[in-house]
C-alpha cells in the first residue's frame, strides 16, 4: 500500500521541441512543491529554465540535445519539407522514433543511478518508453498538446464529433488514419531495431509502444479540446500546466505606449519559440497591422532576429516577453497556433488570430473557430486579409464575449488540475503491478 505522506522519486523526460518542455517544468515544479524528489531529463539548453523550477536536471548524452534554441540547432526542419507527411516523418526519423535507442539507453543508466517511482514521459519519446518496458519500469506519458495519435482507444475530439459519417465519409476518414499510421511506421525500423537490443519482442506498428504506458495525462482543457464523453480509461485530462518561461526578458510596456497614443488597442503577436520559416509571415503581419489604430508588440523567440524584420511605427519588436502581462492587457493575440500559446491566451480570455503553420496547430485553429473566440487564415494569407480579420475580430463584441466564456472553462480547469494527485494516485496500491 503506498504511504500519502511518502515523498516519491520521479523522473520526468521531454525534449526541446518548443511546446514539449513548458508544460513538463510546470509538472516538475508542483510535485516539488508537494515535497517530492524531481529529476528533469531534456536538452542541455533546457538546464537554466529547469533548474529555476528548483528541480534536478540532467542532459541527454546518448540521444539528441541541443545546446541552445537557435535556428541553426533545430533537428525539426518540417517547414522545409514538400507537404506535412513528408515533414512528420523527418520528426520521426530526427527525434521520435530514429535516436529510440539512445533515448532508451540514457533513461537505463539514469534509473541505474538512482531508481524512480516513476517516470513521466514526454509521448513522443518512444525509446524513452522501450527503455522502461526493457527494465519494468513504471512509466506514464503525458501529452502537451492535441491527441495526434491514430489509435482506436484514443479520445473522440474536435469540432463535428457528434455529427453521424456518412458511408463514404467514414470510408474517407479510415483511409486519412491508416495514412497517419503508416507516417508513423516510417520510424518502425528504428524502433524495431532499438527494441532488439533492448530484448524486446518487435512490433508490428510504431504506435504499439504505447501498450506499455498505463495511462497518458493530456494537459490540455477538455471544454477547449471538445471531448466526446466518456473519455477511454487509458486517458485523465488533467489541465493545462502553464508558467511563464524562465527564459524570457522582464516587461516594461512604456515604448509601446509612447510610439502610438494609448488609447489604441493592443495587439499580441507570437509565433513558434521554433523556427518554422515564418519570417514572412511575421512582415505580412506587421504590414497589415500598419495602417489600423493598434498598438502592436511582436515577440521574435530565439531563432528570428529583429533585423530580419521592418517594423512599422506602430510595432515593437521584443526577443521576448513574458506573456501573462501582455495578454492581460492585449485585445487580440496573431499567432502559430501552438497550445502553449492558445491556453495562456485563453485563460486570459483573449480572442484571436490564428495562421497555423502545421503539426497540432491547425487542429488548435479549428477549435478556436468552433467555440466562436477567434478566426483562422493560412499562414499565406496576405496583409490585407490578416488586417481585415484583425479589425473584425476587434470589432465585434461577438468574439470577445466568447473568448471570456472559454476563458473561464479553461481557467478553472488550470486552476483546479488534480495532476499531482493523479500522479501520486498512480504510485498507490501497486498501480503497475
Amino acid at each position: 500500500m503506498f504511504d500519502s505522506d511518502r515523498k516519491l522519486n520521479l523522473l520526468i523526460t521531454t525534449w526541446e521541441g518548443g511546446g514539449s518542455v513548458g508544460p513538463m517544468l510546470t509538472l516538475a515544479r508542483k510535485l516539488r512543491d508537494a515535497g517530492h524528489a524531481v529529476r528533469v531529463m531534456s536538452d542541455a539548453c533546457n538546464r537554466l529554465e529547469t533548474e529555476a523550477t528548483g528541480v534536478r536536471f540532467i542532459p541527454w548524452t546518448r540521444a539528441p540535445s541541443r545546446a541552445d534554441r537557435s535556428r541553426d540547432s533545430e533537428l525539426i526542419r518540417d517547414w522545409a519539407a514538400a507537404s506535412p507527411a513528408e515533414g512528420f516523418a523527418q520528426a520521426i526519423e530526427q527525434v521520435f522514433a530514429g535516436p529510440a535507442y539512445a533515448y532508451a539507453e540514457d533513461v537505463i543508466e539514469e534509473l541505474s543511478h538512482e531508481a524512480a517511482d516513476l517516470v513521466v514521459t514526454n509521448d513522443f519519446l518512444f525509446g524513452v518508453m522501450a527503455g522502461c518496458e526493457s527494465i519494468g519500469q513504471p512509466v506514464v506519458a503525458m501529452a502537451c498538446n492535441i491527441n495526434l495519435f491514430p489509435v482506436d482507444d484514443s479520445p473522440v475530439t474536435g469540432p463535428g464529433q457528434s455529427e453521424a459519417l456518412s458511408p463514404e465519409e467514414a470510408a474517407q476518414e479510415a483511409m486519412m488514419v491508416e495514412g497517419f499510421r503508416a507516417v508513423f511506421d516510417t520510424g518502425l525500423p528504428a524502433l524495431n531495431t532499438a527494441r532488439a537490443l533492448l530484448h524486446l519482442k518487435p512490433l508490428d506498428r510504431l504506435l504499439d509502444q504505447l501498450a506499455c504506458v498505463r495511462t497518458t495525462l493530456v494537459s490540455v482543457s477538455k471544454y477547449f479540446d471538445m471531448v466526446r464523453e466518456p473519455v477511454p480509461s487509458g486517458y485523465r485530462y488533467v489541465g493545462p500546466q502553464i508558467d511563464d518561461a524562465a527564459w524570457t526578458d522582464a516587461w516594461d510596456d512604456g515604448s509601446s505606449r509612447s510610439a502610438c497614443p494609448g488609447a489604441w488597442p493592443l495587439v499580441l503577436v507570437s509565433f513558434s519559440t521554433t523556427f518554422q520559416n515564418h519570417v514572412a509571415v511575421l512582415q505580412r503581419v506587421i504590414d497589415g497591422l500598419s495602417p489600423l489604430p493598434v498598438r502592436v508588440v511582436v515577440t521574435l523567440g530565439p531563432t528570428i532576429a529583429p533585423e530580419e524584420l521592418s517594423p512599422a511605427s506602430n510595432t515593437r519588436l521584443v526577443r521576448s516577453a513574458p506573456h501573462g502581462p501582455l495578454m492581460r492587457e492585449a485585445a487580440l493575440l496573431i499567432t502559430h497556433g501552438g497550445h502553449g500559446t492558445l491556453a495562456r491566451a485563453m485563460v486570459n480570455r483573449l480572442p484571436m488570430l490564428v495562421l497555423p503553420h502545421g503539426r497540432d496547430q491547425d487542429g488548435n485553429a479549428a477549435r478556436i473557430v468552433a467555440h466562436g473566440a477567434g478566426l483562422m487564415l493560412p499562414p499565406t494569407a496576405p496583409a490585407m486579409e490578416i488586417g481585415d480579420a484583425t479589425v473584425r475580430i476587434i470589432g465585434d463584441p461577438t468574439f470577445a464575449t466568447a473568448a471570456k466564456v472559454l476563458g473561464d472553462h479553461v481557467a478553472r480547469e488550470t486552476e483546479q488540475s488534480d495532476i499531482v494527485q493523479q500522479i501520486e494516485q498512480l504510485c498507490r496500491c501497486r498501480a503497475f503491478a
